[in-house]
């Protein structure tokens, strides 16, 4: 980013839009890029003081300048080669004013070596200066800018810290800001009085309130292994085999990072929870999408913007999954809403898209979908996704395990339970279905003062209508739909396709 704002600056670009929340270390960035033959002098502006060159006690004010519109005249008048850097400027470009006086500097500009930079963490641009302005986003902190922000404050316990634990805190603080790294920094030391493994955990918390304050994200806590999944072997076998994809062993080995998969199936046989217990598997965190609070129409393009930040948020903090569940509901009218919603969620969509396409970041995509048929066509194209597994109900020997995982959260023996028979009683259930019912019979026991027994699973089985029943046509055509375009989760059905095949 600093070599191409160096370009845009020798290249007479009046005007350029720097979208960050770091001001101080973009500041040092400007300073030093000014320094470039021709040197050119460094204005900052702010509403609470005005116009003043870079270098000048913070606490001066220049009161003739602290309004935006004397603010660019004065910057027109400067004959000297000079960059102006306008902070938070982005309230201001309501004004018609403010507007046509940018314009008038652009124009002004021309032929010398000044320029504006805006400075701001918004992007917030007017129609009238879209052919004008120029928008890079500043980065984040590199690993060796935390490399080195971690040797400056933590100092002398450094030396009794291992490489290795050196480069796990440097790498948790990864996506945060430099302040941001030097108060968890300092924070773990506080805690701690010397950094140890341990306190990578510290750390990861501040990138736990990242997510918080971003307020579309959500930072998933997981307790479950992938051995409390029943069945789905095929699909495990998949995950397994792409534990280690993040690492720089696979990089070096040339493989490709993994993009990401769609989970489609039967609602209640473990789509979620695969997704969830992935991040425990691959030692990544799990950040939620809700695309629900991605929608916002007290403005327009908030929404647009709500995905961007969102996106970006997962990238600064990655290798990471998000998870987007039920996305059929999530992108279900993005094909055409011009008559809904003037176009949100079309866009969304395609911006969505277009992210998914391209993007270069450690970011894995972990989908769910239960109605295939509502999905845009443009998700299931090869290249979106790694691969595409359909979740099926499961057969008998998988519900028997989903019973001996349920009964084993539930109680130490199990022994007493006959598991064929009640995997037999609950043919064509799903792995929540078969859930509720142990919890509808423990309840029914626990009402009458006794452990709940065989005969009670039993009659809560049988007291429940299935959804594979209830819906009989829509899993029947899921079943259709995925048998020719879709992967098996399930290793029996897998291995009959291969030898079918």
């Amino acid at each position: 980013m600093k070599e191409e704002l160096s370009i845009l600056i020798k290249a007479q670009y009046p005007l350029i839009y720097l979208v960050t929340p770091e001001e101080e270390r973009a500041e040092q960035a400007i300073a030093a890029l000014a320094q470039a033959k021709p040197q050119r002098r460094v204005f900052v502006w702010t509403m609470t003081h005005g116009t003043l060159e870079l270098g000048q006690p913070r606490g001066n004010t220049h009161h003739s300048t602290v309004s935006p519109q004397m603010a660019l005249q004065s910057a027109i008048r400067e004959r000297d080669p000079a960059l102006f850097v306008f902070k938070d400027l982005h309230p201001f470009l309501d004004s018609p004013e403010v507007v046509r006086w940018l314009r008038d500097a652009i124009a002004s500009f021309k032929g010398t070596e000044k320029a504006i930079i805006l400075m701001s963490p918004v992007q917030q641009i007017p129609i009238e200066l879209e052919k004008d302005v120029i928008v890079l986003d500043f980065p984040l902190p590199t690993l060796c800018d935390l490399d080195q922000v971690l040797a400056d404050h933590v100092g002398s316990s450094l030396r009794r810290t291992s490489p290795d634990t050196c480069e796990k805190l440097v790498k948790a603080a990864l996506g945060l800001t430099l302040d941001e790294a030097e108060k968890v920094y300092r924070k773990a030391k506080v805690t701690a009085g010397q950094l140890t493994e341990a306190e990578v955990n510290i750390v990861l918390s501040e990138k736990k309130q990242l997510i918080r304050r971003n307020g579309i994200l959500e930072f998933m806590e997981i307790d479950e292994t992938l051995d409390m999944v029943g069945g789905l072997e095929e699909l495990k076998h998949w995950l397994c085999q792409r534990s280690n994809a993040f690492s720089e062993r696979a990089r070096e080995y040339g493989l490709p990072q993994p993009k990401g998969m769609l989970i489609l199936g039967v609602p209640g046989c473990g789509k979620s929870l695969i997704a969830k217990t992935t991040s425990r598997l691959w030692g990544l965190p799990l950040l939620r999408l809700d695309m629900g609070r991605v929608y916002d129409g007290s403005t327009v393009g908030r929404s647009e913007a709500n995905l961007r930040n969102a996106l970006k948020t997962a990238e600064s903090i990655s290798p990471a999954i998000l998870f987007i569940d039920e996305m059929d509901k999530a992108f279900a009218g993005g094909a055409g809403s011009s008559d809904s919603d003037g176009g949100t969620s079309s866009r969304i969509f395609g911006s969505f898209l277009t992210w998914l396409q391209e993007k270069t970041s450690s970011v894995f995509v972990m989908a769910t979908a239960n109605r295939v048929e509502r999905l845009p066509g443009e998700f299931l194209r090869k290249g979106r996704f790694d691969e595409i597994f359909f979740v099926d109900l499961p057969n008998k020997e998988e519900r028997q395990q989903i019973f001996e995982i349920h009964l084993s959260k539930r109680r130490r023996e199990i022994e007493r339970f006959d598991i064929e028979q009640l995997a037999n009683v609950c043919d064509g259930f799903s792995g929540a279905e078969i859930e509720q019912a142990i919890i509808a019979a423990m309840y029914e026991a626990f009402a009458q003062g006794r452990e709940f027994t065989q005969l009670d699973i039993i009659a809560a089985s049988r007291a429940t209508l299935p959804l594979s029943k209830t819906m009989t046509e829509q899993v029947s055509a899921l079943r259709d739909w995925a048998r020719q375009r879709a992967r098996p989760a399930a290793a029996s059905v897998a291995e009959y396709q291969r030898l079918e095949f």
